[in-house]
């Protein structure tokens, strides 16, 4: 399979977007100085000249998911950019809880007596759980970066709607909708029947079964029936905490039968089905016209007639007009992964929940950020580019993850490359050694704003 990244994002010397160029061209460009790099990610030139030409205007498409949503950038009938952006609502649902736990447990602390609150907190309307807020501000923030690096004049947008109940039991209809799943029972009873009554790992009967999550509450597993089974208490306690394919990776049968008889969780399409109105109002409120709006089963109808393989990406680029036709001129898309600005917790604790004496976080140490990706350029790890800082510290180490291992680096051997904007990036496929390639080209060249 040939390589063929993103095309590169042109700014003029006023910094007004142009019509994005093969990299090829940007390469000529730059070798011949007239343009810099002006942003390694996404990968944008600036021209050493104002122009007034009126660039070709560019169509947005989004196809918003629960844990990662795909972008492209269309101009007529070429997808020219590509986009998956991952969402981190279940790392913030996990710190939410964190936090829940410790105020709830302040009453069995020596602390001051504090009138309790009920009713003195009310939500706007609109309002969402920050772990689903965060994929419409994650999807609106590169909207808005896009804006800036290109010509786009228009929007397509997929509103997707999810019938929850119609996903576990296509035959519904009528009144069936207001009856749920336990409609005549008791928790416990409907596991008993729906599990024959016995332990779901090692199928023993005629002892007393302990509900159990298949995947774990501590894994970001849900109390739905269809998260339930009954397990003997061994069972229990030999699982644990494991996902339930570890547990059972030497019993493939006994996992395929309890994967056939419980039901796929519907954590995902809820929460898709939460955030759609908001984000479809956000792109509104951005004076974007038009917005194209179309549904699911359109977007899997152009891609399977286009014979597109899946991918988050191809399918935003499915979710507009597809009448004239549409070419992927790219295969390669920017994988981008939010990953947060850091914990605003004052005060840091040790693995026995006592505070740590002496420690100061700082956002910054000496210009350098967490998340900052740079190269090394001396010492014994010279050579290692490209790579994101785990953690600074005052005294000058800075430890910086490589694939499955850290390795400690002065902060004077190193060069920055792209500094810390909340987002780790990388490219799909074999565009590793492309990137590494236009890196060791541009990178004497590199400009940040």
């Amino acid at each position: 399979m040939s390589k063929t990244p993103n095309q590169v994002f042109v700014l003029d010397a006023d910094k007004k977007p142009l019509t994005p160029c093969l990299p090829v061209i940007a390469r000529k460009l730059l070798n011949a100085g007239k343009a810099k790099v002006f942003k390694l990610y996404p990968f944008t030139i600036i021209l050493g000249k104002s122009v007034n030409d009126l660039p070709e205007p560019i169509e947005i498409r989004i196809d918003p998911g629960s844990k990662t949503t795909g972008i492209a950038l269309v101009q007529g009938t070429q997808v020219i950019w590509g986009a998956q952006v991952t969402h981190r609502g279940q790392a913030i649902k996990s710190r939410l809880e964190t936090r829940r736990g410790v105020r709830r447990s302040r009453g069995n602390r020596k602390t001051r007596y504090r009138k309790a609150r009920f009713l003195n907190r009310t939500r706007p309307k609109g309002w969402l759980p920050p772990s689903l807020q965060h994929r419409v501000l994650t999807t609106m923030t590169w909207v808005s970066r896009l804006r800036k690096l290109a010509p786009i004049q228009s929007i397509a947008f997929e509103l997707v709607s999810f019938d929850t109940q119609k996903m576990q039991n296509p035959e519904i209809s009528g009144v069936e909708y207001q009856q749920g799943e336990l409609q005549g029972y008791e928790v416990r009873q409907y596991l008993l029947e729906k599990w024959n009554r016995e332990c779901a790992y090692c199928g023993s009967e005629n002892l007393p079964l302990q509900v159990e999550h298949i995947n774990p509450r501590a894994k970001g597993g849900s109390n739905r029936v269809s998260n339930l089974c009954l397990a003997c208490e061994k069972c229990n306690l030999k699982k644990g905490t494991q996902d339930i394919k570890d547990f059972l990776k030497k019993k493939p049968e006994v996992l395929k039968k309890i994967m056939s008889q419980a039901k796929a969780p519907l954590k995902d399409a809820a929460a898709v089905n939460a955030t759609k109105s908001a984000l479809f109002q956000a792109l509104k409120a951005t004076a974007i016209e038009p917005i194209y709006v179309g549904r699911g089963s359109l977007t899997k109808f152009n891609r399977t007639n286009l014979k597109f393989p899946k991918a988050h990406w191809i399918d935003a680029a499915c979710c507009g007009d597809v009448s004239q036709g549409l070419t992927l001129t790219i295969n390669q898309p920017l994988l981008i992964k939010a990953m947060g600005w850091g914990s605003r917790q004052v005060v840091q604790t040790d693995k026995y929940g006592f505070p740590r004496s002496g420690y100061k976080p700082k956002k910054k140490v000496a210009g350098w950020n967490t998340g900052d990706i740079v190269s090394v350029i001396g010492g014994k790890h010279q050579g290692v580019k490209c790579k994101r800082i785990k953690t600074t510290r005052f005294k000058g180490n800075f430890d910086i993850r490589v694939n499955d291992s850290v390795i400690s680096v002065s902060r004077n051997q190193l060069k920055p490359v792209h500094r810390s904007d909340g987002y780790n990036y990388s490219f799909a496929g074999d565009c590793r050694e492309m990137s590494k390639k236009t890196v060791r080209v541009f990178m004497l060249k590199l400009r940040f704003s």
